[in-house]
């Protein structure tokens, strides 16, 4: 059965350069959003997020037909779930649990235009069973349809897990170039996930079950954390010891069989910073050392913020006529990665808003991918690399975006937490 029809469920940084991509090969593609912003504006063939590429291919399907987008679910013939999944509220040393509600919320829009024949695909992250989940929500809003948990290969409905793969900044070729892992909950599931896909992807598509193709997800972010937590722990180590880290780093990498990562100021986004707890949140006795990793990035901004709080203090005895609030501190990088406008679990941000909180003085915020401060960064303002050059006291590197390379701050009252100086 061919596809003619594709709706996806959430228009965010996965959504719809995903529902794009599908519209670019001539597909009628539904998206599916509850921000009426990010409705009107795609369907005036513009687009709310910041991703290369990417406004060309919204702006010319939606001015070809193939794109729309809409508040309310539409009858397709497969249905893409790109929602997000944050965590459920928890205090303080407790492993946050993930909150399916968004997935459920989805399933049960999409749930009364189902019709026999139709494919539905959970992109989001999820942790290991979510996908049956979703399945068992749908069956038991549409008892007329049969589903692979109780139908198996005869099912109405086809269901599977696809997590998303790619790289923020570079999503609109790797959705192309990238393998896909395709788990159904039977075998005809993945069949026609694989030939779903292969609309656009150029990649391998490699078939699994439905629970392999979510922990598969979990496990590479896992293993990034993993591996930053390394780094990060080894950059508070070598400033204890008075050891340089990125000298360190540079030589120890010169081995053959060694690629240690850079350290920085955490751990952000929407999948390293979230993943790993939903395993630990699973199995929280065996999960020993992806706990350990977790625990050492979240800690890394609580790190920074006492290096920053050392730099002020040492410019105040260095300048003993001003006082606190004649200080002016300045925070590069908001974001949490290089060259996007994503503030998902940025610890920039974080670091950004602690230091508002703290500092009686002026806190700026240099980040050229957005165009005003977030809502949470009260007393802060946005300024250009110019105006902070210009006008800062003490000065923190937090996310190395291209505009930063040629800023070269010098002098003992600044925080270089990612290297940029150097």
């Amino acid at each position: 059965m061919s596809f003619e029809t594709v709706s996806v469920i959430g228009l965010g940084y996965i959504g719809l350069p995903t529902a794009a991509m599908f519209a670019s090969r001539k597909k009628k593609v539904i998206g599916v959003d509850v921000n009426q912003y990010a409705v009107d504006t795609i369907n005036r063939g513009e687009i709310h997020i910041v991703e290369p590429e990417l406004d060309m291919i919204v702006h010319a399907a939606v001015n070809e037909g193939y794109l729309k987008a809409t508040l309310t679910p539409e009858p397709a013939d497969a249905f893409l779930i790109a929602v997000p999944t944050p965590f459920l509220p928890c205090k303080e040393g407790e492993v946050p649990a993930p909150d399916l509600s968004y997935i459920e919320a989805a399933s049960k829009a999409i749930a009364p235009v189902l019709k026999k024949g139709d494919l539905v695909i959970l992109e989001s992250t999820s942790p290991v069973g979510a996908t049956e989940k979703m399945s068992d929500w749908l069956s038991e809003i549409r008892p007329d349809l049969t589903f692979p948990q109780t139908a198996g290969e005869n099912a109405d409905i086809n269901i599977a897990h696809c997590p998303e793969r790619v790289l923020p900044g570079h999503v609109v070729r790797e959705l192309v170039e990238n393998d896909r892992v395709i788990g159904g909950m039977s075998l005809r599931c993945s069949e026609r996930s694989v030939e779903l896909y292969k609309t656009f992807v150029k990649a391998e598509c490699v078939v699994t079950n439905a629970r392999t193709a979510e922990m598969a997800k979990l496990t590479e972010n896992s293993s990034r954390d993993v591996q930053i937590a390394f780094a990060n722990e080894l950059s508070v180590i070598c400033d204890k010891l008075g050891v340089d880290v990125w000298e360190l780093i540079n030589l120890a990498n010169r081995h053959p069989r060694v690629n240690i990562l850079q350290p920085g100021p955490g751990v952000g986004g929407h999948c390293i910073a979230v993943d790993p707890w939903f395993i630990v949140s699973k199995t929280p006795e065996d999960a020993k050392l992806i706990h350990t990793a977790r625990n050492v990035n979240d800690g890394k901004p609580s790190w920074v913020i006492s290096k920053v709080k050392v730099a002020i203090s040492d410019f105040l005895q260095a300048n003993p006529n001003k006082t606190a609030r004649d200080v002016t501190v300045a925070c590069y990088g908001l974001t949490f990665k290089p060259d996007i406008d994503d503030l998902r679990e940025s610890p920039a941000l974080e670091i950004t808003k602690i230091i508002s909180e703290f500092h009686a003085g002026r806190v700026i915020a240099v980040e050229p991918n957005i165009s005003s401060i977030p809502v949470d960064l009260k007393n802060v303002e946005l300024r250009t690399v110019s105006d902070a050059e210009l006008e800062a006291d003490v000065s923190i590197a937090l996310v190395s975006h291209s505009e930063f390379k040629n800023v070269r701050i010098s002098g003992q009252f600044n925080v270089d937490a990612i290297g940029l100086w150097k």
